[in-house]
């Protein structure tokens, strides 16, 4: 097991809280500088309409330097659960609401430089009842796709986030399996 020598934060900034800790290996090497992202982690929605349809959100991200397209999600902010995360996240990007969130899984989204977790969670019966309320990082479109269209989009790369296909693909692996129920 590692031992935690001494630890010092680094950067803390709304966008990044970076750690560097000094670290004790098993055989007594001394590893100074280890980074470590903290984070409360961010929830994941797997938004299906009252007809079938997924919402997704096609938006810049600025590390990538690209617009991709993907499922609502977003950061978990202090004191909320990732419950209330979904709900806040999936009406402000989309302005959709719908039943209460159903908790699928959660999962580590580095653990060698992060100690961040997502939560996967589908709303069902999601319906647009209020106008977006985006941040100012934020210029967001609405798509509405089947769940053909979405599994094509994961097979085609045109979904290519890395925590984006595995919540995709664990939800209709589960829907195969009978533990999620998918239209």
């Amino acid at each position: 097991m590692w031992k935690v020598l001494s630890s010092r934060v680094v950067i803390h900034t709304p966008h990044l809280h970076l750690r560097s800790d000094r670290i004790e290996l098993p055989d007594g090497s001394i590893v100074d500088d280890y980074f470590v992202q903290e984070s409360r982690g961010y929830s994941v929605i797997f938004p299906i309409t009252s007809d079938g349809q997924i919402v997704l959100v096609r938006q810049y991200k600025h590390g990538l330097g690209e617009v991709i397209l993907e499922l609502p999600a977003g950061g978990i902010d202090p004191g909320e659960s990732p419950a209330d995360c979904a709900v806040r996240e999936l009406a402000e990007e989309t302005g959709y609401l719908g039943a209460p969130p159903e908790f699928i899984a959660s999962f580590a989204t580095n653990p060698t430089g992060s100690n961040g977790r997502f939560y996967l969670y589908i709303i069902r019966d999601a319906t647009l009842q209020q106008a977006q309320s985006l941040d100012t990082t934020e210029q967001i479109e609405v798509e509405l796709v089947s769940l053909a269209t979405l599994r094509a989009y994961v097979r085609d790369g045109t979904i290519n986030t890395n925590t984006h296909i595995s919540s995709i693909l664990y939800i209709f692996d589960q829907a195969t399996q009978g533990l999620v129920k998918l239209p």
